[in-house]
């Protein structure tokens, strides 16, 4: 997803899981529903997918390391000869 449509897309997604997750969260709270049920089983769907989202948003973001620069071998100076 991240490479079609970029990471605002992710962003959008990433917004609609976490507020589907949270009204279904909301409403389990409620009615105190056991972790059996369909929607606490789509809670734990959700929260997969939410950790995936995030991964894959962190990982864009994160900087690639820059290249080192070669050094250079000092240069061994001949000694003076002394006449």
């Amino acid at each position: 997803m991240l490479s079609v449509y970029g990471a605002d897309m992710a962003n959008l997604f990433l917004k609609k899981i976490q507020s589907e997750r949270n009204a279904l969260w909301a409403a389990a709270r409620l009615r105190g529903l056991p972790k059996d049920t369909p929607e606490r089983i789509r809670i734990a769907e959700l929260d997969a997918q939410i950790a995936e989202q995030k991964a894959k948003i962190k990982a864009k973001d994160k900087p690639k390391p820059a290249a080192k620069p070669k050094r250079k071998k000092p240069v061994k100076k001949a000694p003076d000869k002394a006449d």
